[in-house]
């Protein structure tokens, strides 16, 4: 499932009726398609309502109201010095609907450019936690200790970077494949179950742990030095159950038809069906405020449009 982002308050706001029931049924769905049905709708219903005012005689459209409309009027015709497409039955709305569409469009690109970002994480943290399965029988305490702490601070570069856009009002909340993401890999150093034919309850036993307030991992060496002395048998085979586990949830995470790559794929497409048709949609309904983004989305939108101007450079 995706989250929807073309059925979010500050879109639907600017939409028919009709239009905003449309986005919400779309919610769980491709919000590429979703942002399609949502201009059919409102041309729709805008459609629906001349014919209405025609039949009744009142504000009847002319010929060219009506080829405005279907998508037959042009930018040099059509809006006016405030950049609202008078021919249309209610340009405020279609107007308010571009201005949506026009920071959506930076709000996705700069989504991308994070999750992209995550992604890579994603397979950093994986690494780490393979370097984690190299520990056997002839490893030190010293050594084992200080593999651990490393792929703590891996686990918590995570963290720093993407906190902030995971919480309640970020660039990244209420997104399904970033929530998830950070949920998964938590759920996995926590899980008591490594370890447990040998008698430990996971990573915490070694005194691996989350902090519940700040969300970072740390070691507690006195807790591994202990669990060492008493029963290393049991601390290697841990650690390297937890190496697998933690290793194939990151990987899994980011294969092919999973949350991060089905993220990175819809937010292409729209971003792409968005450039590639603005000007049109810009003639047909307006051209909208300009997004000016700021903090989060200002920087992440910065860094999407630096790397794609890099890859234009390249080809």
């Amino acid at each position: 499932m995706s989250v929807n982002l073309i059925s979010s308050t500050s879109f639907n706001s600017s939409l028919p009726a009709g239009a905003r029931a449309t986005a919400a049924q779309a919610a769980d769905g491709d919000f590429l398609a979703s942002l399609q049905s949502c201009l059919a709708d409102f041309m729709s219903q805008t459609m629906s309502t001349l014919m209405s005012s025609a039949a009744s005689g009142a504000g009847a459209p002319g010929a060219s109201d009506l080829a405005a409309l279907l998508g037959n009027g042009s930018a040099s015709n059509g809006l006016s010095a405030s950049g609202r497409n008078t021919l249309l039955f209610d340009p405020e709305s279609a107007y308010r609907m571009m201005t949506a569409i026009n920071t959506k469009d930076v709000t996705y690109k700069a989504e991308l450019s994070e999750m992209s970002e995550m992604k890579s994480y994603l397979t950093t943290l994986q690494q780490e936690a393979a370097n984690l399965a190299t520990i056997d029988s002839a490893t030190g305490t010293a050594e084992i200790e200080q593999r651990l702490q490393a792929f703590a601070a891996a686990y918590n570069g995570w963290i720093n970077r993407f906190d902030d856009d995971l919480e309640a009002g970020g660039l990244l909340a209420g997104t399904q494949a970033a929530t998830v993401s950070q949920w998964e890999l938590e759920q996995s150093v926590e899980n008591f179950f490594n370890g447990a034919k040998d008698g430990l309850h996971g990573m915490g036993d070694l005194g691996l742990t989350i902090d519940p307030v700040t969300n970072l991992a740390s070691l507690d060496s006195k807790r591994l030095n202990a669990v060492m002395a008493s029963n290393k048998t049991g601390v290697i085979s841990t650690i390297d159950e937890f190496s697998a586990n933690f290793a194939k949830s990151a990987e899994l995470l980011n294969s092919p038809g999973n949350f991060i790559p089905n993220r990175l794929d819809n937010l292409t497409r729209v971003i792409d069906y968005i450039d590639d048709h603005k000007a049109a949609l810009q003639a047909e309904f307006g051209l909208g405020d300009v997004a000016r983004p700021t903090g989060q989305v200002a920087k992440a939108l910065a860094s999407y449009n630096a790397i794609h101007a890099s890859s234009a450079g390249r080809s």
